[in-house]
């Protein structure tokens, strides 16, 4: 919980904003860094002026994904965070996908950023890149060695788009990710767009006491009070875009829909009426 609160200031009701970048260097759909600059500095604002919490930049458009992220991926992503960070005013992470905690523990500590998301902590899942097995002690160890022992790690748990192999249940991965040094813990649905089950969140906040926990997928204004019933706070995006969903699109949404400043003050006003 300290560092939760120490980056946020608070230990509850947390909006946090997910950016998401456009395909990167080496995926046939770039769009070019301006457009990815551009793109990526209106949903800031947006959420900013929203007012929201904090911001989340991820690499969710490049399709397939790779374990570990390629070259082009890790020096856009440094590129854009660095942009980012400087006009935010407010705490930044960054989430290299699928679970390269090395490109984003270096780029934390290289910008500054207070936190990153690490989808695979202590599981074991298959997902469309392969088998990933996580590795607590490799992170913090890596953290150390990057002397970023003031970045958070905000962990997942049986996270999404992946098929669970390890026999634990939520619960024990819960308290194992604790004990190896998580400082949040995220829990989301099976999908992007797809909410967490009540259950599960309370299964899992009775098993940790009062220990950060947050919604990592699926929330929007129509479930956000039962969610944080629970919770701690919220990663939020593809319900704050513009437009309508799209089928044939992993991520629910087209990186070329931006941020809805409407919809995220809505969304955030609904979460700061929920005590």
């Amino acid at each position: 919980m300290l560092a939760f609160k120490r980056i946020f200031g608070k230990d509850r009701n947390i909006v946090i904003g997910a950016i998401h970048f456009p395909p990167l260097p080496g995926y046939p759909a770039f769009p070019g860094i301006k457009r990815a600059e551009v793109n990526a500095s209106r949903d800031l604002n947006a959420f900013k002026r929203g007012g929201v919490d904090g911001v989340i930049f991820e690499n969710n458009y490049d399709q397939p994904h790779v374990i570990k992220a390629e070259t082009g991926t890790a020096v856009a992503m440094t590129y854009l965070g660095e942009r980012i960070n400087r006009s935010a005013g407010i705490p930044v992470g960054v989430s290299t996908l699928w679970n390269d905690f090395e490109t984003s523990l270096v780029i934390a500590k290289l910008l500054g950023l207070d936190f990153i998301r690490i989808p695979v902590f202590v599981d074991t899942v298959r997902a469309s890149c392969g088998v990933i097995r996580g590795n607590p002690r490799e992170a913090v160890a890596y953290r150390r060695k990057m002397k970023a022992q003031n970045v958070a790690l905000f962990t997942d748990i049986h996270v999404k788009h992946a098929k669970l192999i390890s026999r634990l249940s939520l619960a024990q991965s819960a308290k194992r990710s604790i004990a190896a040094g998580s400082d949040a813990l995220i829990i989301t649905g099976e999908w992007t767009g797809d909410a967490p089950d009540v259950k599960d969140l309370r299964d899992v906040r009775l098993a940790v006491g009062n220990f950060p926990i947050i919604v990592g997928s699926g929330a929007d204004d129509r479930n956000i009070r039962t969610l944080m019933r629970y919770a701690n706070g919220v990663i939020v995006s593809t319900s704050l875009k513009r437009g309508v969903r799209k089928p044939s699109e992993v991520n629910v949404k087209a990186y070329s829909q931006r941020v809805d400043i409407k919809k995220v003050r809505r969304f955030v006003k609904v979460v700061a009426s929920k005590n």
